[in-house]
């Protein structure tokens, strides 16, 4: 991850590159998996002649099911594994977006129950990913990559956008909303199977050196995390009394709310944007595909570039607390140039505005980075789901709020608006409430 290269880094294997790039791949289908509906969103209500109230709450169903299932999800990779358990998540989640190509077959009402369902249960099978990415990143990689590590595969929501988002509106202008599902959810299961075969944690992994193991075990990486069950303590697993010490730590709690926050922004563009795009500015479906890469290009570069500056910072000062809230309270800071595109008429400029909203959110979304940084090795999995399960409330509560809005006034303004209070709160979360970060100790229980 450093720019400078040592004669004794020359001989690591660098197997930990890899593992991030399959972070990265995987998030990239993650993300484009679940920005299928908004996509397919515009010529579905169409179709089933759905009002925006209504596509909140579909846009919504994801959202519940991936919350609840967060520690459960957490709890299985502690217990499992983050190789297995992430596996078989990958395989069933891109199954079941398939099958939302299908809904297109039931009448009306039943098509928008069965589509509910369905997502609901990609929300369940999703629920172990992001988790899963914080323990594997916390594994293999030491203190001083960990930023860089942790905003390059979560820089995949952006890319998928840039890949995908062509793709998916050509597919859909093409050839109908249903071939978006069946398409993605296949590339899916593809993924999953080329993940079973090539990952594996840092004491299995049949290519790296010792080179390579001394590097991250010294710099701080916890390469027993995924140890076989017969070389792990007896009491080593996580513990309801976790749960409890997480949720009484101010730090996390701070941190839960930035996250929420945070996401309100990344829901919006995965749900509203494009709707806001063809209903607001009046570009076609297959425009709005090509549109959205701009931003999406822009949070990519920024996500890459926070992590960067991240580590950087942390080199320079030593200081873990200064290197994660520089950037994340300096990106949402500027992620509140969203509500600009209220006051401007072109679409050039509107795009603009998004891209520079985007870019500041990609440098902000270090979350994961201080999830790596912070949680107790004994309970990595549910630190995380804890995590993601907070953070994983707008997706319910955004498109919701926003349909709402949309539907009381006849106007995204004010969801802007909305959106952009939220990047505020992420910042002063960050500055008033979470304090110094620092890995949690749990107490045993007695």
């Amino acid at each position: 991850m450093s720019a400078v290269v040592s004669a004794t880094d020359v001989r690591r294997s660098r197997v930990r590159l890899f593992i991030v790039t399959m972070l990265f791949l995987v998030t990239t289908v993650n993300y484009a998996d679940r920005a299928t509906l908004s996509i397919a969103g515009a010529a579905l209500s169409k179709e089933l002649h759905l009002d925006p109230v209504a596509m909140g709450w579909i846009f919504s169903a994801f959202g519940w099911s991936y919350v609840v299932a967060q520690v459960p999800g957490g709890w299985l990779l502690d217990r499992y594994g983050s190789r297995l358990v992430y596996a078989f998540s990958i395989i069933v989640w891109s199954l079941f977006t398939m099958m939302q190509g299908w809904v297109g077959f039931f009448s009306a009402g039943a098509a928008v129950t069965v589509l509910f369902a369905l997502r609901l249960l990609v929300g369940v099978a999703e629920a172990p990913s992001f988790p899963a990415n914080a323990r594997i990143v916390a594994a293999w990689f030491p203190g001083n990559e960990r930023g860089t590590a942790s905003a390059f595969f979560n820089s995949g929501q952006y890319f998928a956008t840039v890949i995908f988002a062509p793709l998916m509106g050509w597919i859909a202008h093409d050839y109908g909303w249903r071939y978006v599902f069946f398409v993605m959810g296949g590339l899916g299961v593809i993924m999953g199977l080329a993940w079973i075969k090539t990952v594996y944690g840092p004491k299995e992994h049949p290519g790296i050196n010792e080179a390579e193991f001394d590097y991250i075990q010294e710099g701080g990486a916890l390469v027993d995390l995924d140890a076989p069950k017969d070389e792990r303590a007896p009491d080593s697993g996580p513990k309801w009394d976790h749960i409890r010490q997480l949720l009484s730590n101010r730090m996390m709690l701070g941190v839960y709310l930035g996250q929420y926050c945070i996401n309100t922004l990344t829901y919006f563009f995965l749900t509203w944007f494009p709707v806001y795009l063809v209903k607001e500015r009046g570009l076609s479906i297959l425009q709005a595909g090509f549109v959205a890469t701009l931003p999406a290009l822009c949070g990519f570069i920024g996500g890459v570039l926070g992590g960067v500056i991240s580590d950087a910072i942390l080199r320079k000062t030593g200081s873990l607390t200064m290197a994660r809230k520089i950037p994340i309270v300096g990106g949402m800071l500027l992620s509140m140039s969203i509500i600009a595109c209220n006051y401007v008429d072109g679409q050039a400029l509107v795009v603009g505005f998004m891209a520079l909203a985007f870019f500041g959110k990609g440098i902000g979304a270090l979350g994961w980075a201080v999830v790596s940084d912070t949680s107790p090795k004994e309970a990595g999995g549910v630190s995380g789901g804890l995590f993601n399960s907070f953070g994983n409330l707008s997706s319910i509560t955004t498109p919701i709020v926003i349909g709402y809005i949309v539907a009381a006034t006849g106007s995204f303004n004010g969801a802007l608006v909305f959106v952009g209070i939220n990047a505020l709160v992420a910042a002063v979360a960050y500055l008033v409430v979470v304090g110094k970060i620092e890995r949690v100790v749990l107490k045993r229980s007695s």
